[in-house]
């Protein structure tokens, strides 16, 4: 019955559960909610309450939820991968998978329900001060290890194969990289009253697209390390005792520096929104003082901690040269660096937004949030290599 793609509706879930998966004991009973908040794939949460047990069910269908245009489900079987490489190499930080069913296109994996969705709560102005070190500690964990510098050069290459992911990266090539410098299929969204702003700071400043241009190149051709792909604060779920790293369907081999970039911007956008438009509050200002402080120790703490595992982990001794260590990952920051960039400039000029930037009431306040962020955006792509290019004092400049 399940060997053919289907998409499950909820009725249909109790006894799919039972043929495939033996992990309540019974199918009676089971609470199932759908939890949903994208275009492409379908969630549900299973529960039996008599045992206080669940799971997740995640379902690729074969066509946005949108449009109903077709998409390889293909990058289900991307996801159930890397989830499971991953939480080999950082158990703590990475849902389990229990099964993945290739058929249907179905992962069942841990239920982290425990933990909450960082963009939500960066919007009640939470504050997570160990955050930077449990981030660190996963591109630590997880990056070195899917390098060429560690697996064997052989494995590396078939793994690139495996997580060639044509059609995702072909969505992050044009909606990041492409569209926010070109409109060229006529798909951006331009606040109202920032047509001209965008037009000179952006369409036709030569210099910010020719280096956006650069780390495109960079994005398509430097297959690097097995990286998340789409690494925004929605993907990351949170609590005071530590972090769940989550839809991984944009996987592929490119630079390390792409995820911590996406990292850092979306820690930037919510604290640019926090700074124009809050009153002026305690709550305001621990905010902004913990982005400030946390942008700066995610991009320097990682230099750190990541050569203090190369040094740790890789064998081969002419790798193990310091300045081409000290190289290597003074790349991975200036990556970093305009990957947060551009991450921002299609944020705020594409036609994917974030909620933070959609929830802002007032219409002038929105142009200043978005004229602030365009222009820290532009400073962090062109001087992205830069040495003294601080993020701590670009965030200083918010209460400017």
């Amino acid at each position: 019955m399940y060997s053919t793609h289907f998409k499950l509706d909820i009725k249909d879930i109790p006894a799919y559960v039972e043929e495939k998966l033996h992990f309540f004991g019974k199918t009676e009973g089971l609470e199932i909610s759908e939890l949903s908040d994208g275009n492409i794939n379908y969630v549900y949460k299973i529960f039996d309450r008599e045992k206080n047990s669940s799971l997740i069910l995640k379902q690729a269908d074969v066509v946005l939820r949108s449009s109903g245009r077709p998409l390889d489900v293909k990058r289900s079987e991307i996801e159930a991968t890397m989830l499971q490489i991953q939480h080999k190499l950082a158990p703590e930080m990475i849902p389990e998978v229990y099964l993945y069913d290739p058929a249907m296109s179905v992962t069942f994996m841990e239920d982290v329900s425990e933990y909450k969705n960082f963009r939500y709560e960066m919007m009640d102005r939470q504050v997570f001060p160990s955050f930077h070190k449990q981030i660190i500690n996963y591109f630590s964990k997880t990056a070195l290890g899917t390098t060429d510098l560690i697996l064997n050069r052989a494995e590396k290459k078939a793994n690139v194969v495996k997580f060639t992911n044509v059609e995702l990266c072909d969505i992050s090539e044009d909606l990041v990289f492409t569209e926010p410098f070109n409109n060229y299929k006529g798909r951006n969204i331009v606040t109202e009253g920032n047509e001209e702003y965008v037009q000179e700071r952006v369409y036709s400043n030569l210099q910010l697209v020719s280096e956006a241009m650069k780390l495109r190149y960079n994005f398509m051709n430097n297959a690097q390390a097995l990286i998340h792909g789409d690494l925004h604060s929605g993907s990351i779920f949170i609590n005071h005792n530590g972090i769940k790293i989550l839809d991984p369907e944009f996987a592929f081999y490119g630079p390390i520096g792409y995820d911590i970039g996406n990292v850092i911007a979306h820690l930037i956008v919510p604290a640019m929104v926090c700074q124009v438009t809050d009153e002026e509050s305690e709550t305001k200002d621990n905010f902004i003082n913990w982005v400030a402080s946390t942008v700066p120790a995610i991009l320097y703490g990682f230099e750190r901690e990541f050569k203090k595992s190369y040094f740790d982990s890789v064998q081969e001794e002419v790798a193990k040269n310091e300045m081409f260590v000290d190289w290597y990952t003074r790349q991975i920051v200036a990556d970093a660096k305009g990957y947060a960039g551009l991450e921002i400039i299609r944020r705020v000029i594409g036609d994917t937004k974030v909620k933070e930037l959609e929830t802002i009431v007032d219409h002038n306040q929105r142009l200043t949030v978005e004229r602030k962020l365009i222009e820290l955006a532009s400073r962090l792509i062109i001087n992205r290599e830069e040495p003294g290019t601080d993020l701590h004092a670009f965030l200083s400049a918010l209460n400017s």
